[in-house]
């Protein structure tokens, strides 16, 4: 391996030579018939990494500007990097030879306050040892810098952006199911203080009804199932609401306005109907919002902007409020506000956020 990117590092010195040469020439040749042999030496390049360097850059919009800087950083790169072990190979070679023959001399070096005597084997060997660190070194740092550039102009090496990829998945994936968790500890939680709490207390008047035939007592038990069936209305929109499926975001998110405490104005400027699962993400993401403003922002006004912009769904959600939505415990998201992250992560869309300091 340390063999393949010497061989490499000191073929890019001659394809980085043609490169910088070219680039010279285009600009006068002009851009049509330069196109071609820029793009041929872009790919002598990306074959050459790809060979000795086992890197495997993209096919982006690398041109002249790469085999500029690329040829710069392969001729004065290479030629410090060859320099160095040659260098160094000059040092070894004297002290390894003076140390066989025995033909040596005292060479002494004097500090303030310090004087040394040494033989010039050991200083032709310990010198030739440091050059070859640094030379090599610098042999690391410098195939470092040509896939770096590579990757600026090119785009990132498929393994990489392939690994990138997976891991996005994987913390997607598990953000998902952190999500569903979340919901389903809610509607646990809305279930047993209020639709259970409501039942238990329906049952109780139920029961006294059919001890007595009070009128009072058959009245509050209907307004009871009333005030039941409300809640358990309630529950079921925040489930997941069905106007969102039959009408459509802007009538889901009206919905939402109109019970906010809060005065909501909802700006729709989306060319149509969206994917069903955009339109869930986007939604509950507005909704939640909505509600950490009523909650903590102590916002007079909350506005909510939809609008599509160059292939992405863009929300925007801003409020004349003072803000007060913690990050949760030790910089961590809450549950309201991580669920949020994780439901458009996991779509991978991007939600603005442009407004005052009370955006929730």
């Amino acid at each position: 391996m340390p063999f393949r990117r010497a061989v490499g590092l000191l073929a890019g010195m001659p394809t980085g030579l043609a490169g910088l040469g070219w680039t010279c020439v285009a600009w006068a040749v002009g851009d049509g018939r330069a196109r071609k042999v820029t793009a041929a030496l872009v790919e002598l390049e990306r074959t050459r990494l790809a060979a000795w360097y086992d890197h495997h850059p993209g096919r982006g919009r690398a041109g002249r500007d790469y085999l500029l800087l690329r040829g710069l950083l392969g001729l004065l790169g290479g030629y410090l990097a060859v320099a160095g072990l040659f260098v160094a190979a000059l040092f070894l070679y004297g002290g390894a030879g003076q140390l066989v023959s025995g033909d040596t001399d005292l060479i002494p070096l004097e500090f303030p306050g310090v004087r040394l005597t040494g033989s010039s084997w050991v200083y032709g060997i310990v010198l030739g040892l440091i050059t070859l660190v640094l030379s090599v070194a610098w042999s690391v740092a410098l195939i470092g810098m040509e896939r770096r550039l590579a990757d600026r102009f090119a785009g990132p090496d498929r393994n990489e952006a392939m690994a990138r990829r997976i891991a996005e998945l994987t913390a997607s994936r598990s953000g998902i199911v952190r999500a569903v968790d979340d919901e389903r500890r809610r509607i646990e939680r809305d279930l047993h203080d209020g639709v259970q709490q409501r039942g238990v207390a329906l049952a109780m008047l139920l029961g006294r009804v059919r001890h007595t035939a009070d009128p009072a007592l058959i009245d509050e038990a209907y307004a009871e199932s009333r005030l039941l069936l409300d809640e358990l209305r309630s529950v079921a929109w925040q489930v997941y609401p069905t106007a969102l499926d039959t009408l459509g975001l802007r009538t889901a998110l009206t919905e939402v306005a109109e019970r906010s405490a809060v005065p909501v104005t909802v700006g729709h400027a989306l060319p149509g109907r969206l994917a069903p699962e955009i339109e869930t993400a986007v939604y509950f993401v507005a909704r939640e919002a909505i509600t950490n403003a009523n909650k903590h922002a102590g916002a007079r006004t909350i506005t909510v902007d939809l609008r599509a912009e160059e292939g992405e769904v863009i929300v925007t959600i801003s409020d004349d409020g003072c803000g007060g939505a913690s990050p949760g415990r030790r910089g961590r998201p809450t549950a309201g506000r991580g669920g949020r992250r994780r439901a458009h992560a996991a779509l991978a869309h991007r939600r603005g956020a442009a407004g005052r300091t009370g955006d929730p």
